[in-house]
């Protein structure tokens, strides 16, 4: 004669095989420990880098930024050699020109005598020379970048920028040292 427990019960191998066994509730609480504990911790990492990056200068995170007409990019202090032909991430191209973190940069509020196609002796001087000032301003420290005016970058694709140290324009020493001239919406000879 068969046992089978208590009345009316199953004997154990009985049970349909597709049916499982639920986890102990030990197990089960475990598991879902472990997914809340996960989730705090991946949403405190997202947030401490998102405020990590937040905190850099933005300078740094994103090479030059898009400014409105009055926001001022603070450029930390690089190192400026005159441009060659090698590629260019931070050098200067002449008196009114330069390479900041791999952007162009035309000093807005200035025309500086040109370097690559001067018309005359005295304009190939006057631009070796603004070239040269221009790389000694950029190298003595840290400096701002400030957007003058709509317009955000010229026909070339050059940023336009005004650039200033200690509340003064950098462009304004190139002019008061003979170096340069204020800009007036076109290029002058520098040539007799």
């Amino acid at each position: 004669m068969a046992r089978f427990g208590k009345a009316g019960s199953k004997p154990r191998g009985s049970r349909k095989p597709t049916q499982r066994r639920s986890p102990p509730r030990r197990f089960r609480y475990g598991l879902q420990q472990i997914s809340r504990d996960f989730g705090i911790v991946a949403a405190a990492a997202f947030i401490g880098f998102g405020l990590a990056y937040s905190w850099q200068p933005q300078s740094e995170r994103a090479g030059l930024p898009q400014t409105d007409s009055h926001l001022v990019a603070y450029a930390p202090a690089r190192d400026f050699p005159i441009c060659g032909s090698g590629q260019r991430v931070n050098c200067v191209v002449d008196g009114d020109t330069f390479w900041f973190d791999g952007e162009r940069v035309r000093i807005a509020d200035i025309d500086a005598p040109e370097i690559s196609r001067p018309e005359c002796s005295r304009e190939a001087e006057l631009g070796r020379r603004s070239t040269q000032r221009l790389q000694a301003l950029l190298n003595e420290g840290p400096f701002e970048l400030r957007r003058q005016g709509s317009r955000d970058r010229d026909v070339y694709g050059r940023l336009l920028r005004t650039v200033h140290r200690d509340g003064g324009s950098l462009g304004d020493v190139l002019v008061n040292e003979g170096l340069a001239r204020h800009w007036r919406g076109r290029s002058e000879r520098w040539c007799g």
